[in-house]
């Protein structure tokens, strides 16, 4: 599984401009990927989510633009560029983009 996305080695870019919105849509790109996790840029439009659902190991959200309401264990965070956020391994999550939204998924697995 170790992939990494060769067109961005060694380069120094701005991760706002690595994945574009698009209406009506969540836009992901994958930008590193091993076995013990994976890094992906995610562009949410307004009003766009992810459902509840649970993953085996922690993820850290790092919020790009934008805002959006991050629901653990039914507890609701709002989140904005230049935020993170945790959420553990295990335990319900959701997402909810305010307004159009990007960030940085890193998922860690143990």
């Amino acid at each position: 599984m170790a992939e990494r996305n060769e067109e961005l080695v060694g380069r120094t870019m701005e991760m706002a401009g690595l994945v574009d919105y698009q209406e009506g849509a969540v836009v992901s790109r994958t930008i590193m990927e091993r076995d013990t996790g994976t890094v992906t840029l995610f562009a949410f439009a307004a009003g766009q989510g992810l459902s509840e659902h649970t993953a085996p190991y922690d993820a850290l959200v790092h919020v790009i633009d934008g805002t959006a309401e991050v629901t653990i264990a039914n507890q609701v965070h709002t989140v904005a560029a230049g935020q993170m956020l945790i959420m553990p391994a295990e335990v319900p999550h959701a997402l909810h983009a305010c307004e159009p939204f990007k960030m940085l998924l890193v998922m860690i697995r143990a």
